[in-house]
């Protein structure tokens, strides 16, 4: 019965470890950048990663059920928390989270910008590409989004003109 629940689990030191953990995931993810783990933020690629290494360790080691399952109960509780502090201090949202950064205003490549990213123009203009566009003046703004994505926001219409509202809470310098 020890595989189901240990008296000697230490599950205070789990929850503390899993918080540890996570933060320490959230932080070396922000300082490599997203590009690596395209569609994640930070936070979810953290909460991926934990949940993942929980998941296997309680799987193939010495780790009870119990111990694993406090830890992803931890984990998922930390979520929550996380999330209402992000919907509540919207600053506490930015320390966990990259915003938006604008690559391109207009047909002009912003290269400090792609610098801070670390992608290079032959990758900027390989997402110019895929997007059909076929000249620059073309292109209204492109975005590095908190997801590792790249937007391109272009039209064939000059007449039309980019809303400031699409691109609210988009840094133009990193």
């Amino acid at each position: 019965m020890e595989w189901i629940y240990n008296i000697k689990d230490p599950l205070w030191e789990t929850f503390i470890g899993s918080l540890l953990i996570f933060i320490v995931i959230i932080m070396v993810t922000r300082m490599v950048g997203l590009r690596s783990f395209a569609k994640f933020t930070a936070y979810d690629f953290a909460f991926t990663v934990a949940i993942g290494s929980i998941i296997s360790s309680t799987l193939t080691s010495s780790t009870t059920i119990v111990h694993g399952s406090v830890a992803i109960a931890s984990l998922l509780l930390l979520t929550f928390v996380f999330s209402f502090l992000q919907k509540a201090y919207p600053k506490f949202g930015s320390l966990i989270s990259n915003k938006p950064l604008l690559l391109m205003d207009g047909n002009k490549i912003l290269y400090k910008n792609l610098k801070h990213a670390r992608i290079e123009k032959k990758q900027l203009v390989a997402k110019l590409r895929e997007a059909n566009v076929l000249d620059y003046k073309q292109v209204k703004a492109v975005v590095l989004e908190s997801t590792g994505d790249i937007s391109v926001l272009h039209t064939s219409d000059d007449m039309v003109n980019l809303s400031s509202d699409i691109l609210e809470g988009v840094r133009k310098t990193p």
